[in-house]
């Protein structure tokens, strides 16, 4: 049996529980794909994005929704180092993946507030612009289990405020197209596992101004890498007393008892309880 085939039967068998069936719950569950959808994967040369990959190639063909499939990946300026170990995986995995070039990282080399900021927000906007232009209706991003609740606490902790990674959102720019996340419910230590089984390598960061180095450079890349490291370190640690903290977190975003919230946004409109205090 080949590389590739080995790879596949790994989701199917060996995690089948803790990978296939999770993902398999986030695409029912919230109603992630439907009959006719084309959909990009979108590929950033992560564990997460191919695990992604091969999941959507897996479910399309055994899977009883009819849907189409693009794999595309963006090379925002990548070293050629990166931007062929990210070829060679998708030949090994038997990605046929589509290339295209962008010029993000100039675009943003000099800018001292908030740059990756401005270039997650570039790189979603040329991801759907190219999806579009493929005849896609959907893009679909590799964020995870982890990357929900983490992103939660994050805000709670350091914004003092209450949102949640939505599993799929509409384009706010692009008409027609919508963001998917079918990893939602697939936990970052289970991809890891994946990785490590099947001796995959994939590129932990790609970005030109951290690859020397090999961590955060800028300053609101050391603030925002250390805000999400304390996170996963305090949710970890709180884990050692309550093995269901993680859980718990992931939960309580589909258990919002609005008769006990004081304030919240609908619509970009700010509502509080004492608008219906009376009633």
């Amino acid at each position: 049996m080949d590389r590739c085939r080995e790879i596949e039967r790994s989701l199917i068998k060996r995690f089948r529980k803790d990978i296939w069936n999770r993902f398999i719950e986030a695409v029912q569950s919230y109603e992630l794909i439907n009959e006719g959808d084309k959909i990009a994967v979108c590929i950033s040369g992560g564990k997460d994005s191919f695990l992604l990959a091969k999941l959507m190639q897996e479910l399309k063909r055994h899977g009883h929704t009819d849907f189409d499939l693009e794999f595309i990946c963006m090379d925002p300026g990548y070293n050629p180092k990166n931007r062929a170990k990210i070829e060679e995986n998708c030949k090994l995995m038997e990605i046929p993946v589509k290339i295209f070039e962008s010029n993000i990282f100039e675009a943003v080399v000099n800018i001292e507030q908030s740059p990756c900021y401005l270039c997650a927000r570039m790189r979603r906007g040329h991801l759907y612009s190219y999806a579009k232009g493929l005849g896609c209706n959907k893009i679909a991003l590799g964020h995870h289990f982890n990357d929900a609740i983490e992103t939660a606490l994050m805000g709670m902790l350091y914004s003092g405020q209450f949102q949640t990674m939505m599993p799929k959102l509409h384009s706010t720019n692009f008409e027609g197209m919508e963001l998917i996340r079918p990893l939602y419910c697939v936990r970052e230590d289970d991809i890891k596992a994946f990785a490590r089984y099947n001796n995959l390598e994939f590129l932990n960061c790609a970005c030109r101004f951290t690859e020397n180095l090999g961590k955060a450079q800028t300053v609101s890349e050391k603030e925002e890498a250390s805000k999400r490291y304390k996170c996963k370190e305090l949710i970890k640690e709180l884990k050692n007393d309550n093995d269901l903290i993680d859980i718990n977190i992931f939960r309580s975003f589909h258990r919002v008892n609005l008769n006990t919230i004081i304030g919240y946004t609908k619509d970009g409109k700010d509502k509080t309880f004492l608008d219906e205090y009376e009633k």
